[in-house]
């Protein structure tokens, strides 16, 4: 588990709220989970804008994704967390660009793109602020859950799918895609391009990822262009 994420034998004791005519019952859920989770609590300690950044970590440790000196693009950055992760591995001699659709907050020492990845032009955009191609693609993207699997999963496959038409763009040979999906999710067409794409292809569930979600990331590895 990364550093400061959790912490067994000093942990404090649950928070539980007390319910409120004003609160739906899935807002107390919510609400009291983030009160109760390390990764949240671990991120505010370490300046992390989200407790997503532990996941991306954890890839990381397991997949050495993030060597110094290498080029990131940040799929989906918003808020920032995976961002401010890749700067810290690829360190002064690599370069992250962050890519939203929504407004990003400034990330020190990451360079930040407002784009649409449905957009023919987006990869060339993408390109020409990061000034050449692109050894890293990551995507943590995923849609507002509808509650019904079988849609959420034809629709986090589909943000993946845009966001792999972009990294075919961007990839130099050799490179790294990470995106995530939804277990049962990544089957198919997604699934047979990536094996023809890259010499490496494993799916992963990081330890912050939350045991009751379905979410799972694809890392694909040694990318083969014109595959």
């Amino acid at each position: 588990m990364a550093k400061g994420a959790s912490g067994s034998g000093d942990r404090p004791p649950a928070v539980r709220l007390h319910k409120s005519r004003r609160r739906k019952p899935s807002s107390t859920e919510w609400l009291q989970r983030q009160l109760n989770d390390p990764y949240v609590a671990a991120a505010r300690r370490q300046g992390y804008r989200s407790r997503a950044a532990f996941k991306l970590i954890e890839l990381d440790l397991r997949f050495h994704l993030l060597r110094p000196g290498r080029r990131v693009v940040d799929l989906g950055c918003a808020p920032g967390g995976w961002s401010q992760v890749a700067v810290e591995r690829v360190g002064s001699r690599g370069q992250v660009l962050g890519v939203d659709l929504a407004e990003t907050p400034p990330i020190p020492g990451a360079l930040l793109l407002r784009a649409d990845l449905r957009d023919p032009e987006a990869a060339a955009a993408i390109r020409e602020a990061l000034g050449g191609g692109a050894d890293v693609v990551l995507s943590d993207m995923a849609p507002a859950a509808t509650g019904h699997a079988a849609t959420d999963h034809l629709r986090i496959v589909a943000l993946a799918e845009a966001a792999f038409d972009v990294a075919e763009e961007l990839l130099e040979p050799g490179g790294v895609f990470v995106a995530k999906v939804f277990q049962g999710g990544a089957e198919g067409a997604l699934l047979a391009r990536l094996k023809r794409s890259f010499t490496e292809l494993r799916h992963a569930k990081p330890p912050a990822s939350r045991a009751e979600s379905a979410e799972t990331y694809v890392v694909a590895k040694g990318f083969r262009r014109g595959a």
